[in-house]
């Protein structure tokens, strides 16, 4: 289970070093958020969700404001969101999902920067199969029995919760989401070292040598560059 985290913490880790790119994303994820219901994140759950992440990846609150905004104004953007699939090199399986308003530049880009990089694209369910969807809690401060603790008397439905590194981490279904964030915030835990929904794989696999380690990294690089592309998930277990 330990990998779960650290993969997420080593996809964490190379977005922080992009931020202007992350932010723009950011950005893009709010106003689409907000459109879809009323722009406030006290009643429109989706939105509370990407607010709450945007907060563990220290988005300003300017970005924000601005997506905010643009969504309670006159703009009407159209964004689909689209999940591609495909295989890296030896078989490493890759999840790319993407918000876009042109499908016709999404799909090829996407399906160029698998090419480009020894991958290739699948079909739909191809690889989503070997995923799965979870909800993702870390917390420094406190010991795992406390976490424990807080879930129970909060009646929360998690998976698994686990001390790994310097945070205890609180795997649960996606539904649960709000559950575990009230449970934690009516404790006086409001700061998350993670706080996603994410695709996290069912078994990680590790690539043979070096050499196939850079070109999924370039792969992985080449995905998350894309302007559409908003998350990218894989089961590679790279080495620290």
């Amino acid at each position: 289970m330990g990998r779960k985290w650290n993969n997420i913490k080593e996809k964490k880790a190379s977005k922080d070093a992009n931020t202007s790119r992350i932010y723009a994303k950011f950005g893009v994820e709010i106003y689409v958020a907000a459109k879809k219901g009323e722009p406030d994140p006290e009643s429109n759950r989706a939105l509370k969700v990407v607010l709450e992440r945007a907060k563990t990846y220290n988005v300003p609150r300017a970005i924000i404001d601005r997506a905010l905004d643009k969504a309670k104004g006159s703009a009407d953007e159209n964004y689909q969101e689209l999940r591609y699939e495909g295989f890296g090199p030896n078989g490493s399986m890759v999840i790319v999902d993407t918000l876009t308003n042109n499908v016709n530049r999404t799909a090829p880009a996407v399906r160029a920067a698998f090419n480009k990089q020894g991958g290739s694209m699948g079909v739909s369910g191809s690889v989503s199969y070997m995923f799965d969807a979870t909800a993702v809690f870390g917390v420094s401060g406190k010991s795992l029995e406390e976490v424990m603790d807080i879930m129970l008397e909060a009646d929360v439905d998690v998976r698994d919760i686990l001390e790994e590194e310097d945070s205890v981490i609180v795997y649960a279904e996606p539904d649960q989401f709000h559950a575990v964030q009230e449970a934690f915030k009516k404790a006086g835990v409001d700061e998350f070292t993670v706080a996603e929904l994410t695709m996290l794989a069912q078994n990680y696999v590790t690539l043979p040598g070096n050499d196939a380690e850079a070109q999924f990294e370039k792969l992985i690089d080449a995905l998350e560059d894309l302007e559409d592309v908003q998350q990218v998930y894989h089961n590679v277990e790279l080495e620290d």
